[in-house]
């Protein structure tokens, strides 16, 4: 939402007064009143340069204070936007002892963000929850107000943790407000408060009270205009200039950018102090944290009088205080833009000088890269360590500026392309694609050895993969993975699983020949010494898929298999989208499922919010597909949750499995549009593929077997993708079947049984045994159809057993046996409607009304009363885990899980959490049609 309020002041001293701004003052008074309440609130004050968000944030920093708030302050600095974390330990430093308090896993993340102590690189969202979880306990004893002035010169992890913040505030008593020219992506959708410029009358108010003298009234009304009635321009533009330019109106030419103009001003003033005072002023514009005994060490060095800044403070333009403070963001900015490259050297030289290289290392390497004039590698040697520690701390951006700025001290050849192919990866893994491409281009301008010239390809791979599945990085891995193997064969095999992936992912758009191609070269690779890695015989395992076919890879690929189910953290992370591939090669949707299952507890407890959704999903649709749509449901809330609060949309494919299973057609064929839309525009064809592969499910369940059959067919074109075109192959044979094209049928069935006959488990069995009952007669088929479900009956799919059930009731009918259909066939709408699969139930309730019995039409629904995250909380309540342990799971603050709790005890009328469980079962029987 956008919250438009009346124009906001700027400045301080000689702004307009506050109280005439009853807009925004009634919005601020009214967020403090909702936090002292309880309430969370998050809002983002957003306008051009000068017209009044700092002023608002003293404000309601006055305001809340005086309410009996804590309020905690945090300014965005350029100078420091290439440190990770330093905006969010700005913010939570005062804090930082109740971080002892908060989990383990969280106040260690914390404490590694903030280079407090050593530790894996924590996910930057993690880091947002822990600094949540941190805001929150601090909030239990007292309403807590945090500002965040100039966002947009935030470091990347801080604005992303603080985003996700905002996002996961419910209902603890915070406030967190930003002010911002233009909100960076990760403040989207937060509430906004838009400070415009000030009406005319105001305007002229303003002006008049900023000149010595009068003004002429045409002059007057033409710098209203100019200024668009920005407060701070109308205060700072006369200053000066002479009443003569005043009167002419020459200061002001209309060509010129406002913020120049501005700048222009305060250029003007600073030209007017000593020499001194302004080198003084250039220390604290160089210097982000705004200590001022470090600024006062470094004038030392500069041999600078105690008395220096006192001309700046007379004439306003800086306090120093508690801390070092300008008047304006834009005057730190002109102060430094203004010097000399030389006189930027010599006070970052100074800073560095008195900067603790203990306490705060990459601090002093980036002062250190600011003063060198030159190549020197003893920086460039530091600014790579510092990017290894930033690396550490999960700061990926910081970690390539470092690189970046160490490229340009680097003189040496050899040392110089290592830095650039360094710095592009970081890049790359920083989400800055364009940034790695140049990098890699400036590498190639020089000398490479081969060894390079394959970790370019590789990048230049991996960045058109990471970038949308572009049709490019399946040849472009290829060739990087082939220039490899001489030199690192682990990571030429990783190359390859990574481009045989892209090569899936990206179907016929990426050639006919890459994918045979690279099964191909990984054939012919030697092995790695010592005991093969998962993803190792994953690899092996799709190699033989393509070169020799299904029963050759088997083998290989249940190794694969049972080897995901050990596998470390790290690699899970690593290779989040081939966790449970080859279990679903293996048509073991059990097995996808524990795997799943594993690799989600694995990330939840590593914190790994970013991929969290990835892994939900992929145990989502094994969930669906099992049976358990209300787990389902819950999973995707969860995934929809995080996905959201990180600001990273999800494809909604695990919705599109349970809604196509429910046979919801509104919604699933809004979801399967959307999917093959996603499809085109990504040129991602596995995602058309899954579309079609629901839409099949959806229409055989519809009984409407035409449309079931051309999405069957468009699901199972594709020869090369060994997963979803597979699984669509049961519903191409009902589907020929129904419609009498035994011929097409035939030819499904012979495909399919080359998928399931070697893997050699129930699942697979079973559903081959049904499909070859569709086409078979008499005593075969009875004998097939009882095979399907022995087997199916077997395992947890419960979605493909009652559907052979309702298959083989439906045979039983059409053959004359009507008792045993109606038997059949209530086993089977018992079985689809518990389940919750609409579309097949009504299949099998008019098979029964066929049989001659009354059956009413109805439909079920998963737990209705209470939302999806409230099942969630409820579930985990049930399981005995606490509030802080819930919060940990699902990603809010202890307090909002308290919050969300009594909710759903008034909704089920219960006073405890002894009782949830139970009132669970009765909410999930009450649900269930009778």
């Amino acid at each position: 939402m956008s919250v438009h309020a009346r124009p906001g002041d700027a400045g301080r001293g000689r702004a307009i007064r506050l109280t005439d701004r009853v807009g925004e003052r009634d919005v601020l008074d009214r967020l403090i009143e909702a936090v002292r309440a309880g309430e969370s609130r998050a809002l983002v004050v957003r306008g051009d340069p000068g017209m009044g968000k700092t002023v608002l944030l003293d404000y309601l920093a006055g305001r809340a204070a005086a309410a009996g708030c804590r309020v905690v302050l945090a300014t965005g600095m350029q100078s420091e936007m290439e440190l990770a974390f330093a905006g969010l330990h700005q913010l939570c430093a005062p804090m930082l002892n109740r971080a002892e308090r908060l989990p383990v896993p969280q106040r260690d993340a914390l404490r590694t963000a903030f280079g407090l102590a050593p530790g894996p690189p924590p996910d930057r969202f993690f880091v947002g929850l822990a600094a949540l979880s941190l805001l929150s306990g601090v909030a239990g004893n007292r309403p807590l107000i945090c500002l965040v002035d100039v966002e947009q010169w935030l470091d990347q992890a801080s604005a992303q943790a603080l985003g996700f913040v905002a996002r996961r505030l419910a209902a603890d008593p915070v406030g967190l407000v930003f002010a911002a020219r233009e909100p960076g992506a990760e403040l989207a959708g937060l509430p906004e408060l838009i400070v415009d410029g000030l009406q005319d009358e105001d305007a002229r108010a303003l002006l008049d009270s900023a000149l010595a003298g009068p003004l002429d009234t045409r002059v007057r009304d033409l710098i209203v205009a100019e200024t668009r009635g920005n407060p701070l321009a109308l205060l700072e533009l006369p200053r000066g200039l002479t009443p003569a330019e005043l009167a002419g109106g020459f200061g002001l030419p209309g060509v010129v950018p406002l913020t120049s103009r501005i700048e222009d001003s305060y250029r003007r003033q600073l030209d007017a102090l000593p020499t001194a005072t302004r080198l003084l002023l250039l220390l604290a514009a160089a210097d982000p944290s705004g200590d001022p005994s470090l600024v006062r060490r470094a004038a030392w060095q500069l041999h600078l009088p105690v008395q220096a800044g006192e001309p700046a403070v007379e004439a306003g333009l800086v306090e120093f205080g508690g801390r070092v403070r300008f008047r304006h963001p834009l005057i730190r900015s002109v102060v430094y833009r203004s010097a000399s490259f030389a006189e930027r050297r010599q006070v970052h030289a100074a800073l560095a000088e008195v900067t603790d290289p203990a306490a705060d290392p990459d601090r002093r390497a980036w002062h250190r890269a600011q003063a060198a004039a030159g190549p020197d590698e003893e920086v460039a040697a530091e600014l790579e360590r510092s990017a290894g520690q930033a690396q550490a701390r999960g700061g990926l951006a910081a970690a390539a500026a470092f690189l970046e700025r160490s490229v340009a001290l680097t003189a040496d050849p050899a040392r110089l392309a290592e830095r650039i192919l360094a710095a592009a990866m970081a890049s790359m893994q920083a989400g800055a694609f364009a940034k790695a491409l140049d990098l890699l281009a400036t590498a190639e301008a020089g000398p490479l050895d081969e060894f390079q010239r394959a970790r370019v390809d590789l990048v230049r791979g991996s960045v058109a993969f990471a970038s949308g599945f572009s049709s490019d990085a399946p040849p472009l891995l290829l060739k990087a993975a082939r220039r490899l193997e001489p030199f690192d064969l682990e990571l030429a095999r990783e190359t390859y699983l990574i481009a045989w992936r892209a090569a899936i992912n990206c179907g016929h758009s990426a050639g006919e020949d890459v994918l045979p191609e690279i099964c191909r070269a990984v054939r012919a690779l030697p092995s790695l010494p010592g005991t093969p890695r998962p993803l190792d015989l994953l690899l092996d395992g799709l190699a033989l898929l393509g070169t020799d076919g299904r029963a050759a890879a088997i083998p290989t690929l249940q190794r694969a298999a049972k080897a995901h189910t050990d596998m470390r953290v790290e690699d899970v992370l690593r290779w989040s989208s081939v966790s449970s591939e080859a279990s679903a090669l293996l048509w073991d949707v059990e097995g996808m499922h524990a795997i799943s299952a594993r690799h989600v507890q694995l990330v939840r407890e590593a914190g790994a919010l970013a991929q969290l959704p990835i892994f939900l999903n992929g145990l989502g649709i094994a969930t669906a597909w099992i049976g358990d749509f209300a787990r389902t449901a819950s999973l995707i809330a969860e995934a929809d949750g995080v996905a959201a609060a990180i600001g990273i949309p999800i494809p909604p494919f695990t919705e599109l499995k349970l809604r196509t299973l429910q046979g919801k057609e509104a919604e699933a064929s809004a979801l399967i549009a959307h999917a093959i839309e996603f499809a085109a525009a990504s040129a991602q064809e596995m995602a058309a593929i899954s579309a079609h592969w629901g839409a099949a499910v959806l229409y055989n369940g519809l009984a409407r077997y035409e449309e079931a059959l051309s999405a069957a067919r468009q699901a199972t074109s594709n020869p090369f993708e060994p997963w979803v075109s597979i699984f669509a192959l049961p519903e191409l044979v009902e589907a020929a079947a129904r419609v009498g094209d035994t011929e097409l049928a035939h030819d499904a069935l012979a495909r399919l049984a080359e998928t399931t006959r070697p893997c050699g488990n129930d699942i697979a069995a079973g559903i081959e045994a049904r499909c070859r009952a569709l086409l078979s007669d008499g005593p075969a088929a009875d004998e097939l159809y009882r095979e399907a479900i022995d087997r199916l009956g077997g395992t947890r799919v419960r979605t493909e057993l009652a559907r052979a059930h309702l298959l083989y009731g439906e045979w039983l009918r059409r053959e004359g046996r009507r008792i045993d259909a109606r038997e059949r066939m209530r086993t089977a709408y018992d079985m689809l409607a518990e389940i919750g699969m609409e579309a097949f139930a009504e299949r099998a309730r008019r098979e029964l009304v066929a049989t001659g019995e009354t059956v009413r039409k109805r439909s079920v629904e998963t737990v209705t009363t209470l939302t999806a995250q409230e099942t969630s909380i409820a579930r985990l309540a049930g399981d005995g885990l606490t509030n802080p342990e819930i919060g940990a799971r699902l990603f809010l603050s202890a307090r909002t899980v308290e919050w969300h709790l009594r909710k759903i005890f008034a909704k089920l009328g219960i006073g405890s959490r002894r009782e949830l469980n139970a009132a669970l079962a009765q909410l999930r029987q009450d649900s269930q049609p009778t």
